[in-house]
């Protein structure tokens, strides 16, 4: 598979319900409308990998009743929408831990992964109880486990042996997007994000759709990538 890898920080559903005088998890399920359209539109834009930032280990931290509509949600979406992603192909699969989501949600995603494992056309990656840190230590761990069973020096241990132990095979991050105006990582991909563009608007996720997720892309294209390298200047022409 092959095309372009983006990652959104789906942020600003709660500042969408305030401004409306609504409860924030109507928010979070005006949110799941993004969602939908984004993952549609996205093979179309030569996107192939697409990593949400659905559900961050730190929002543990929020009342109870939020955290039970989110997982309530994801639950649902699982559900309403298998069919659809089956039909057009999406591979779906979650990244970050899996020992606190509940059970009654974490059985409906797995079923998702298993029913859409042969999925070509768009890899949809959900970062539920995520956080980049976490993977970076689980990474550490298994290198250091290697170094204790005497098959690794640890003057051998190199980014390029880190790397393949946090992508598992996903291509690198091309674009990271967040919306809301906010511009921080908050834990998301940090090591991943080492070389992508990052792209920030003020729109809210609610209101976040195809035609926003183009003008990322369109922007993403006129950017320079030369990896900490020399771009490639082509040499003048003098006019005799």
């Amino acid at each position: 598979m092959s095309g372009l890898h983006v990652g959104i920080i789906m942020d600003g559903n709660g500042r969408w319900a305030k401004s409306r005088g609504k409860p924030r998890w109507r928010g979070h399920l005006a949110g799941v409308d993004s969602v939908r359209d984004i993952v549609r539109s996205a093979p179309n834009l030569d996107v192939t990998t697409l990593t949400l930032y659905a559900f961050s280990s730190d929002n543990w931290k929020r009342p109870p009743t939020e955290v039970g509509r989110l997982f309530w949600l994801l639950r649902e979406y699982c559900r309403r929408e298998r069919a659809e992603l089956l039909q057009n192909g999406v591979k779906v699969t979650a990244i970050g831990r899996r020992d606190r989501i509940p059970r009654s949600a974490l059985g409906t995603l797995e079923e998702l992964e298993d029913a859409t494992r042969h999925g070509t056309t768009l890899h949809l990656r959900l970062a539920i109880d995520y956080s980049s840190r976490w993977m970076i230590a689980q990474a550490a761990a298994e290198l250091a486990r290697a170094v204790a069973r005497g098959t690794l020096a640890p003057e051998e241990i190199y980014p390029d042996l880190m790397d393949p132990l946090i992508h598992r095979g996903v291509p690198h991050l091309d674009l990271l997007i967040r919306t809301a105006g906010e511009q921080r990582l908050s834990d998301f991909m940090l090591w991943e994000a080492a070389y992508a563009e990052l792209y920030y608007t003020n729109t809210l996720w609610p209101e976040f759709r195809a035609r926003n997720l183009v003008a990322a892309l369109s922007e993403f294209g006129r950017r320079k990538r030369s990896f900490g390298g020399l771009l490639k200047i082509e040499p003048s022409v003098k006019v005799s």
